[in-house]
């Protein structure tokens, strides 16, 4: 959990150091981040809060632990890292492609151990158990929708940025999250 994190946390990092956006509940947060300038750890947090009672019903009660930690762990990490880690130089397009790979494999990790980054992970998984629908794929969607949704806050060629990080990401999940593959106990 602790690797996995660590991999998103630097991914929003790099999105955020190059003003990008990224779907799900981090992406909500990031367009309420961009438009009020309020912390996006806190935000990160509160926005997922709603989606714990279908975790613990639908996912159960470890997984719901272990995604309220890995939560936790992601708003401390994107807190934090930036006093250990800077960027004197950032391509917004490389932001896009290495930050979208990051946030990918860590999510992978989390799902591999029953884990994921709450919100719209927790409701993606329920429906790829319950229906065997792709991960990846109705992720990209939701993802997408958010990005859209940012219009509003950041300009257009931020947008198709974020969008090319939104598809590398879910891109990594599609292709490597089935369901019978590895999974941790």
């Amino acid at each position: 959990m602790l690797t996995g994190t660590l991999f998103v946390a630097l991914g929003v990092i790099m999105f955020r150091h190059a003003g990008l956006l990224t779907g799900g509940t981090a992406g909500l947060a990031f367009v309420l981040h961009y438009a009020t300038g309020w912390n996006f750890s806190l935000l990160f947090l509160l926005v997922n809060l709603p989606f714990y009672g279908l975790a613990w019903r639908r996912m159960g009660p470890m997984f719901t632990l272990k995604t309220f930690a890995a939560v936790g762990l992601l708003a401390a990490f994107v807190q934090w890292l930036p006093r250990w880690i800077a960027f004197d130089q950032l391509s917004t397009g490389f932001a896009s492609v290495a930050g979208g790979l990051l946030m990918g494999a860590g999510m992978l990790m989390l799902f591999r151990h029953r884990a994921s980054l709450g919100g719209f992970n927790v409701l993606v998984l329920y429906l790829q158990e319950r229906f065997g629908w792709r991960a990846g794929r109705i992720q990209m969607a939701f993802d997408c929708a958010i990005v859209l949704a940012a219009l509003s806050v950041v300009d257009a060629a931020q947008i198709v940025w974020s969008v090319l990080g939104a598809v590398v990401l879910n891109l990594t999940l599609a292709i490597n999250h089935r369901p019978g593959r590895y999974m941790a106990v």
